[in-house]
């Protein structure tokens, strides 16, 4: 089952050349349990950033974030490793950092979802069919094109029914096709499983096609 989320006045400043940069500005939105939020907006408004804070791979410089009943914006790191590993499957945009550098796709996605208790796990194989990735459940990962890669780590995010579900443009290096088929999927864990779902994309396409947009630019949300 899905948890809620809610982000409360976000804020994350950095210094570069000089002068402070805001990625985020107080950036505020609830959003329920088992529902989905598409999160578009330019380059360099802030999305990627919104995410990592989202998931506790980067601290906020101020402004809390709540997942469930826990405030995750004031955990240590140990928590936060145990939070993301019992309710969060995260995928971030350089597919090479969502897989394994070594081993079969199989292993890959059965090595996502050891950690979870086997009532949450979903059958390998029935995934990678569903991403058109069967033929290739025993290639070697460091063989894959950068599109199967992708697919890969999002079956692998899905192979363990998260509570919440976070990624940073999923469809980014996909065809219409393989593109449609992570959507139906996304579509079918927030209604089958009842998770929690975040997307961020620059795709006009997925924005559509997914709904409940929170846009951003320059790290503030627009709200017009």
């Amino acid at each position: 089952m899905g948890l809620p989320i809610s982000a409360e006045r976000l804020t994350c400043t950095y210094s570069g050349e000089g002068t402070a940069v805001h990625a985020l500005r107080e950036v505020s939105f609830e959003l329920a349990a088992g529902s989905l939020l598409t999160v578009v907006g330019p380059s360099g408004s802030g999305k990627s950033t919104l995410l990592a804070v989202l998931a506790g791979l980067q601290r906020a410089s101020s402004g809390t974030v709540r997942i469930g009943d826990r405030e995750i914006t004031g955990m240590t790191e140990r928590e936060l490793l145990r939070f993301r590993r019992e309710h969060l499957a995260v995928v971030v945009q350089d597919a090479r950092r969502n897989v394994l550098p070594f081993g079969t796709v199989l292993q890959n996605l059965r090595f996502a979802a050891e950690p979870a208790p086997r009532h949450r796990r979903r059958e390998p194989l029935s995934l990678l069919t569903r991403l058109g990735l069967a033929r290739l459940a025993h290639a070697p990962v460091d063989r894959l094109s950068g599109g199967e890669r992708q697919r890969v780590a999002i079956a692998a995010a899905l192979s363990v029914r998260p509570d919440v579900l976070l990624l940073d443009e999923p469809t980014s290096a996909l065809d219409r096709r393989a593109r449609d088929d992570v959507l139906d999927l996304l579509d079918e864990q927030v209604r089958g499983s009842g998770s929690t779902v975040v997307v961020i994309t620059h795709d006009p396409a997925v924005e559509r096609r997914l709904g409940n947009v929170l846009r951003l630019a320059d790290g503030s949300v627009v709200t017009a």
